[in-house]
């Protein structure tokens, strides 16, 4: 996993990143926060569509990816936890396979403005549990 102090950290206006610093059918982390507990997440580009989620398996509680910014299984469809092999959809967030099938990541609320991909607003950037 990228080490904290290397990821794109989210403040003031809740920028996020460009929607191109995202590649095609690619990912990016972020991080909200400071100090030793930051929020942890990760958005997913589809096209000109974003999705983002928290950075925690919801089988085992820890990040999905062991190297920066690697979210996809070999395929490039789903989404992997490198460390239990399940597979998630990248526009749900559901589990598909492995052991939390069924079990879905927690959405993290974004949206696009000027080609930039920002935090969504209210008082919770993240979604309920579904």
């Amino acid at each position: 996993m990228c080490p904290a102090d290397a990821l794109p950290r989210v403040a003031g206006a809740g920028v996020i990143c460009a929607l191109e610093d995202i590649p095609a059918n690619g990912a990016r982390e972020f991080q909200i926060g400071e100090g030793e507990w930051p929020l942890r997440g990760f958005v997913v580009r589809d096209g000109d569509a974003v999705h983002a989620w928290l950075n925690r398996c919801p089988h085992a509680g820890h990040a999905l990816n062991l190297s920066p910014d690697d979210f996809y299984a070999p395929d490039g469809r789903l989404l992997i936890c490198r460390s239990h092999g399940a597979k998630f959809e990248r526009a749900t967030g559901r589990c598909v396979g492995g052991p939390c099938t069924g079990a879905s990541l927690r959405r993290i609320r974004v949206e696009l403005v000027a080609g930039e991909v920002r935090l969504g607003t209210g008082s919770d950037v993240l979604a309920p549990p579904t």
